[in-house]
């Protein structure tokens, strides 16, 4: 199952993809914002594109976990693009994403940190966003167990 997360700003969307078996998200593309048609327009396209059959977009709390102003764009910006596509739906917590994003692009970079380019964060951030639905929704066990070909796990 394919998914597709969203950090939704007001200047840009961050767009993040599962892989087919819905394990792994990874940082797609930016989508500068024009107005909310076209980014539905947009984001539909690329539903179309990759086949993907359900959409986490990051619901941006304040620390203390109560909605703002943010917040209150983002959930109508989405019941628009609900009414635009019978695709599922479900928000996620996006506290922090982009500053973990920006810190762990600045570890995996050699260039000097600080040298990126605007929004290069918004679409790691929505990796994150979707890699937590997808940690939630198929929990890796750890350690992994191995069969001895009988089905007695050791």
């Amino acid at each position: 199952m394919r998914s597709l997360g969203l950090d939704i700003g007001d200047k840009r969307i961050g767009v993040a993809i599962s892989d087919s078996l819905g394990i792994l998200a990874s940082p797609l593309l930016v989508i500068t914002r024009k107005s909310d048609d076209d980014d539905i327009e947009a984001i539909l396209n690329l539903i179309k594109q990759y086949q993907i059959e359900n959409i986490i977009v990051g619901l941006p709390r304040s620390l203390n976990g109560t909605f703002g102003p943010q917040a209150e764009k983002v959930a109508a910006f989405t019941e628009k693009l609900k009414q635009s596509s019978s695709v599922p739906v479900d928000f996620r917590d996006e506290r922090l994403t982009t500053v973990a994003a920006r810190d762990l692009m600045e570890e995996g970079r050699s260039k000097k940190p600080g040298k990126h380019k605007k929004g290069e964060y918004d679409a790691a951030a929505a990796a994150i966003i979707l890699q937590s639905f997808l940690n939630e929704a198929h929990p890796l066990e750890y350690p992994p167990t191995e069969s001895d070909g009988d089905g007695e796990k050791y």
